[in-house]
């Protein structure tokens, strides 16, 4: 396997940055993570639009244009032979003085590496178990809005889920309201709407998020974007997750209780499929 690092196309073994590494230290960075498939990243725009607001953001400077980091990852998924797989591009601020000052780090370093697709079954798509996690996420957070190199409130809520045998969970804001999952964000279905939280609730403003919006507009499905509580959860008529690497996925439980089943959910899924092969 061969990385991307700093310009350079090098073997997996050989692709290190400096334990003085910023995003080592403090998580002073950003990440992307995309969908291969037939060789070209899925929403290679979008995603890079979230980088770069992220960088400004974080006055973190991105060391290539989008245009040639796309030729870059094309020639890295050429050399890895890895037509389907999921692209992950790592920012860092680079090395810079002791402390939490950004001053005098001025080199950043940019990886990108490529991981197996997850294999998908279309006949039998998979279907997550959910539960509420026990930590909780700031309300109005403005750094929610960039995928930072610090997720230490997902990492727990996956641990959390992980201990539970969940596949996935749900992430609460210090108001109560349920604002995404650990790595995606969260849809229902109510009264034939589908429905998201806002962005203000500390939720990520994910790509497929916005591809499903999209998709909802095109097949004339009305959407709303409402702050819930678990219990409105608990009476949909259909709960999904979306994120990059596996589009939408139906959730079927959520903290052991079963949940409602909408078609609405399949019929997403496919036009998302058939989103991300027409790009191809």
């Amino acid at each position: 396997m061969h990385v991307f690092l700093n310009g350079r196309f090098v073997p997996e073994a050989e692709a290190v940055v400096s334990v003085f590494d910023r995003s080592f230290l403090y998580g002073d960075g950003l990440f992307e993570t995309l969908r291969v498939h037939g060789g070209r990243p899925f929403a290679w725009a979008e995603h890079m639009e979230r980088l770069q607001r992220g960088a400004e953001f974080l006055r973190l400077r991105v060391p290539y244009m989008p245009d040639e980091l796309r030729d870059f990852a094309g020639q890295l998924i050429a050399l890895n032979q890895m037509p389907e797989a999921v692209l992950r591009l790592t920012l860092s601020r680079g090395v810079g003085p002791r402390g939490y000052s950004p001053r005098g780090a001025d080199q950043p370093v940019l990886v990108m590496t490529l991981h197996p697709a997850p294999a998908i079954d279309p006949l039998h798509p998979p279907q997550w178990r959910l539960i509420t996690a026990s930590v909780r996420l700031p309300a109005g957070e403005a750094l929610a809005q960039f995928k930072t190199c610090n997720k230490l409130p997902q990492i727990l809520a996956r641990a959390e889920a992980g201990e539970a045998g969940a596949d996935e969970a749900l992430l609460l804001n210090t108001d109560g309201f349920v604002a995404e999952a650990a790595s995606s964000n969260l849809f229902w279905v109510a009264d034939g709407a589908v429905c998201t939280p806002p962005l203000e609730v500390g939720a990520l403003p994910g790509v497929t998020r916005g591809v499903v919006l999209e998709i909802c507009r095109e097949l004339g499905l009305p959407t709303r974007q409402v702050s819930p509580r678990l219990e409105e959860l608990r009476r949909a008529e259909g709960v999904f997750l979306t994120l990059s690497t596996l589009g939408a996925v139906e959730a079927v439980a959520l903290d052991g209780a079963e949940l409602a089943r909408s078609p609405l959910v399949a019929t997403i899924r496919v036009a998302h499929d058939a989103k991300v092969r027409a790009a191809a």
